[in-house]
């Protein structure tokens, strides 16, 4: 966990963090308080929704940070959004992502190339 980021993580959640995959193919990391709002969220979807809540309360898994900082993924997360060797962390404002490198590089260049979505429309950078 990079620095700027781990200070307010032992703070506001001790160093617990909650771990799931993502739809996009990438995993998603909780301070603990927040992955409690999110899990909420998800376990009160209806039953329509029954794989999805699978998916993102099924494969959670707690873990800690230790006093570095560091965080042991499982090796089942790591494979389920290909994350071989290097990772790109992103700050979510609630939450983080964390991506397979080239996986992550690829994804933003088919992004960058495509039209904005109607949602920034009226945005102002």
């Amino acid at each position: 966990m990079p620095t700027r980021h781990r200070d307010v993580l032992s703070a506001t959640a001790a160093g617990h963090l909650t771990i799931t995959k993502h739809p996009h193919g990438c995993l998603m990391l909780f301070p603990r308080p927040e992955w409690e709002r999110f899990a909420a969220r998800i376990a009160a979807l209806p039953m329509d929704a029954q794989w999805w809540k699978r998916i993102f309360l099924g494969n959670a898994m707690d873990v800690e940070m230790d006093g570095t900082g560091r965080v042991l993924v499982s090796p089942e997360l790591r494979e389920a959004a290909g994350i071989a060797k290097d990772a790109v962390l992103l700050g979510m404002g609630t939450h983080f992502e964390l991506w397979d490198k080239s996986t992550y590089e690829a994804q933003e260049a088919k992004a960058m190339q495509a039209a904005m979505p109607d949602v920034f429309k009226d945005f102002s950078f």
